[in-house]
């Protein structure tokens, strides 16, 4: 089946098999491997990505659900090259433990940030409580998350 879509800003035309998962389409076909694997089943967040603005499971979402649809990766938070101010927050905050989680916790937050530029603590634990990691500190993440939207919004200069 032919499906276009849109990848990390970049349109594509290919001929894939409708019933692969996208986490195995992304890693297999288009190269990607930025997107873990956790559950396969929906239930860690480990393997969110960005559809058409939205956080999904991509262990969820089937290649055929791609056609005319946006998705974002972890590969396509980087601005040319330099880490995303989010990214950059998480090192920062030391967020980041072993980092298999860390990929969907970026795209469950960089969705957040889209849809609520200056969210609220409890906006920020609402849209990660999908998103299970076993050895970070989630206020360390909470906390990144907040501090990327004011470094967003002009509220606190990007260098400090």
């Amino acid at each position: 089946m032919l499906i276009n879509f849109i990848l990390n800003k970049k349109e594509y035309t290919v001929d894939a098999d409708p019933s692969k998962r996208l986490i195995d389409f992304l890693r297999e076909d288009m190269g990607l491997t930025g997107t873990k694997e956790g559950c396969g089943e929906g239930e860690c967040g480990t393997c969110t990505v960005i559809m058409d603005g939205k956080a999904v499971s991509s262990c969820l979402v089937l290649a055929g659900q791609l056609n005319r649809k946006s998705i974002t990766t972890i590969e396509g938070l980087a601005v040319n090259s330099s880490l995303s101010v989010l990214q950059k927050s998480f090192i920062e905050h030391g967020a980041v433990q072993c980092g298999y989680c860390t990929p969907g916790m970026l795209m469950s937050a960089t969705a957040l940030l889209e849809e609520a530029p200056e969210p609220t603590e409890k906006e920020i634990r609402t849209a990660l409580a999908g998103n299970i990691c076993r050895c970070a500190d989630y206020s360390a993440i909470v906390n990144a998350v907040a501090d990327a939207a004011k470094t967003i919004n002009g509220e606190k200069d990007s260098q400090q």
